[in-house]
Parts: structure tokens; C-alpha cells; sequence
């Protein structure tokens, strides 16, 4: 699958979960309830022990048709490079580091970086960004992507944090092309509920189909 084709599932499907598992065995888990809720792409951060390897069999053991995976919190571009050989389909930055999107671009792989201010959002076209992460969501808010995308409207914004069930809809109308969304997806992971996880893919997937019309 090439990068556009990967950029079209993300933008079509509308929503990337964010996994920051403790275990491998709780990733595959939370990976098989997004895929059963129909989420078509899964973000493995950084901050979880032993991401790389956690990359390297998940992608020995879901093709791109069933899920798209991609690595988060990726803070260099020595990393970038570790997870795309380890299997990441797309790179998703906390902030723009150009290394990184230039390491992603010579690769033909889906780069990410995270924004928060208008100028920072230009920057990061300016660099080659495909999709320009809108963090922490929970302190910019949907008028944020109204507000960026009057003058800039050609911006492809993605926020995530503070993304959840009650707020989705806001996100999509306000121009977002889709949202990443972390804990308020998979909390269930936690107790072991991965039943709920499921169903609130399922909820958020019908959701920005609604707030699309």
C-alpha cells in the first residue's frame, strides 16, 4: 500500500487509535477490538516498553487491509527510521521535528508532526507534513481547526488528545480530517473489557460518519 492510499484509508476511516499498552499481549489485544470496531489505523507511541518489537509482530501479523499501523511519539529521526523498519506504516510526531518529515518523505512514509500555534501549523506544510497533528487537543479545542483552517483551509488537521464521544462530532464539523483518540477509546484495556473497546470504535466511527453528513 503506498502513501497515498494510506493517507486515503486514515482520512476515509477518520479515526486513528492511539495504544499505549503496558504488555504485547494487551497491544494485540486492543489492536483486535479496534480492528473488530472498524478502526483502520492503530498508533503504537514510543512510550510503551519495547514498542519496536511490538511494531515488528504486529505487522508479521496483520496485513494493511486489516489494519495500518504506525508509531507515535516519535521524537527523532532515529527512531522514525527503527519503526519503519520494524514495520510502521506512518510516523506521528508530538511536535515538528524536520529531520523526522524529511526521513518520512524520502521514504514515501506518512509523516505526522504535532502543532499548536498558526505559525507552527505552517511550519510544519512548510516542511512536507501530510496530516499536521493538532496537540493537546484538550487545551486548543474544535475553534481552534474553525479558526486555522479560515486563512489556511488547504491544512490537513488531525487533533489528538482530549478527543472523546462527546466532542468528536465538534472536531469533524470544525474541518478535521480525522482524530486520533487514546484513552477515552481504549480504557477498557485496563480492566480487561476489550469487548467496550469494540463498541466505542464503533460509536466513534458512526459518529464522524453523522458530523460528516
Amino acid at each position: 500500500m503506498n502513501k497515498e492510499e494510506i493517507l486515503y484509508r486514515i482520512k476515509e476511516c477518520g479515526l486513528v487509535a492511539v495504544v499505549r499498552a503496558e504488555t504485547k499481549e494487551e497491544a494485540f489485544k486492543i489492536v483486535d477490538a479496534c480492528i473488530e470496531g472498524g478502526v483502520c489505523a492503530i498508533e503504537i507511541t514510543y512510550t510503551v516498553p519495547g514498542a519496536t518489537e511490538i511494531l515488528k509482530e504486529l505487522s508479521s501479523e496483520y496485513t494493511d487491509e486489516e489494519i495500518i499501523l504506525g508509531a507515535g511519539t516519535v521524537m527523532d529521526a532515529e527512531t522514525a527510521r527503527v519503526a519503519i523498519l520494524a514495520g510502521a506504516r506512518y510516523i506521528v510526531t508530538p511536535y515538528l521535528n524536520k529531520d523526522v518529515v524529511y526521513l518520512c518523505n524520502r521514504y514515501r512514509v506518512p509523516c505526522m508532526p504535532g502543532a499548536m500555534t498558526i505559525k507552527e501549523v505552517v511550519e510544519c506544510l512548510e516542511a512536507g507534513a501530510d496530516i499536521i497533528k493538532v496537540f493537546p487537543g484538550e487545551v486548543l479545542g474544535p475553534e481552534f481547526i474553525k479558526a486555522v483552517r479560515g486563512p489556511i483551509p488547504y491544512a490537513s488537521l488531525m487533533p489528538t488528545g482530549g478527543v472523546d464521544l462527546e466532542n468528536v462530532s465538534q472536531w469533524i464539523e470544525a474541518g478535521a480530517v480525522a482524530v486520533g483518540a487514546g484513552g477515552s477509546l481504549t480504557k477498557g484495556a485496563k480492566s480487561g473489557d476489550y469487548r467496550s473497546i469494540t463498541e466505542t470504535a464503533k460509536e466513534f466511527i458512526n459518529k464522524i460518519k453523522l458530523a460528516r453528513g
